[in-house]
Formats: structure tokens, sequence, C-alpha cells
């Protein structure tokens, strides 16, 4: 089904869920670097997702640069959660009962929409952040250590921001959300990190600010493992954790 970008752009979207009842929900966006990525890239991610938790899962393919750059996504991402808070009953789900969530750049649109969704009045109960960005200028000790060899490194996290973003608007907090000055009231977190990543500090340090402001955060940290390791369930018992780790901050915070 389609869901309607804040332009009226139908925007393409996937619901997964297998109970009649009318179920909460949570509002996935891919990862991606704002470049790539799809619904069928973070299909089963998003069935696993649905079925260990018992929640329905709403996928969501935003607009992607370099023909749509910043802040497309982003008003796409906080479009499509709007939309679902007002029209969850037309999919047979529960709008009272909302999250939102999303890997790598994915992980930051759900961050900057939990952000939005606490200054708009609307109410979440879990923002569900896996490896997100977070900096505006990836100045930590992590982006230089896992710069290159694991998996994503340098040269490919700036070939994405270069198509997403101008360089001179990197400290807007819809693409940084660490910039963001009050992060007080915003909904309960479960951050999902990979040790060897290079967004592992920033990461680790949006976790440690929302604590610092009083949210309730549940940190998973996953040692040795890479970037984007979280889609590779079928060869990692370690993926297959974290997805249940995952899915059971959904329940606790939705069922």
């Amino acid at each position: 089904f389609d869901v309607p970008a804040a332009d009226g752009t139908p925007l393409p979207a996937r619901l997964y869920c297998d109970a009649d009842q009318p179920r909460p929900s949570l509002l996935y966006l891919h990862g991606g670097g704002f470049v790539i990525g799809s619904l069928e890239t973070h299909d089963s991610l998003c069935r696993q997702l649905a079925r260990r938790s018992g929640a329905a899962v709403i996928a969501l393919h935003y607009r992607l640069a370099p023909e749509h750059r910043f802040p497309v996504a982003v008003d796409d991402a906080w479009a499509a959660l709007q939309w679902l808070q007002r029209h969850a009953a037309t999919l047979g789900l529960d709008g009272s009962r909302l999250a939102v969530g999303g890997d790598s750049a994915g992980g930051t649109l759900a961050a900057v929409c939990a952000l939005r969704a606490c200054e708009h009045g609307l109410p979440l109960a879990l923002q569900l952040l896996i490896t997100p960005g977070t900096s505006a200028y990836g100045d930590t000790a992590s982006r230089r250590l896992f710069a290159n060899g694991f998996l994503l490194d340098a040269a490919t996290v700036d070939w994405f921001f270069d198509h997403y973003i101008d360089h001179a608007h990197r400290a807007d907090w819809r693409f940084a959300p660490l910039q963001h000055d009050a992060l007080e009231g915003v909904a309960p977190a479960c951050v999902i990190l990979a040790e060897c990543d290079p967004l592992v500090d920033e990461g680790l340090a949006y976790a440690d600010r929302l604590r610092a402001a009083g949210v309730a955060v549940t940190l998973e940290l996953y040692r040795g493992l890479t970037h984007d390791f979280i889609k590779m369930g079928r060869v990692l018992g370690e993926a297959a954790d974290a997805q249940q780790a995952a899915a059971e901050a959904m329940k606790e915070a939705l069922l």
C-alpha cells in the first residue's frame, strides 16, 4: 500500500502482521545511507521483528538521494508516522500503541521522528535505534579506528552523505540528533550497536545523552560485529540474538 508524503507523493509501504485483532505497530525505516535500500533489502528483518514480537511492522520506502536530498527523507518519515497514528485503524492496527525504529540511516530518521513526536505531542511507546548515525561531522574515535576493512568504510560514508546533504547543513539536528539541545521527554529507547562499527561511538553518545535526559534506555552492544550485522541472521547467531532483543523491547513497550 502507499502512504502519502506531506506533498501528496505516494510512498510505498509494506505491512507485516499475522493477527486478526488490532495490533500495536512499529514504523520501520530502512538503512542505506539515505541513498540506497528498499522494502526488499529489509524484508527479512521486518518479518523477523513482526514474528518475534507479535506486533505489526510497517516498513516505509522514503524518497532517496541524490534525487531527493535532505530533508526529504526526514519529512517523509515524519509524515508517515503521523499518517499511521491517524489511519492505523484502516490497516486493522491500534494507533494508540505506536513505535518507530530503523537501522543505520533509518535509525537516524527514527531518532528524529521520536524527537519530533515529543515536540508535537504524538505519543510513542518506543524508539528502536539500530546502529544509528547521530553526529554532525563524524569526528569520533570509532570513525577513525574502523575507517577501513569493517564493512562500512569511511569513503562509503562520505559518498552517502555527499549525495544526501550539503556539508554546511550537517549541524542540523534532523541530520545529527546529537545536536538537539533537549532530549527530555522523548520516547524510551532500545539502542542496538556493533562494536566494530564506525558509528558505534555516536550511538553510545546518543544513548548517554538520552539517559542523562532521564529517558529509559536499553543498550545492547554486540562485540566483534560490524555495521549491518543484524540482517545476517542466517549466518550469525548474534544477529538472531539482536533481532530477539529488538523484539523483546517491542513486546515490553507495546504489548
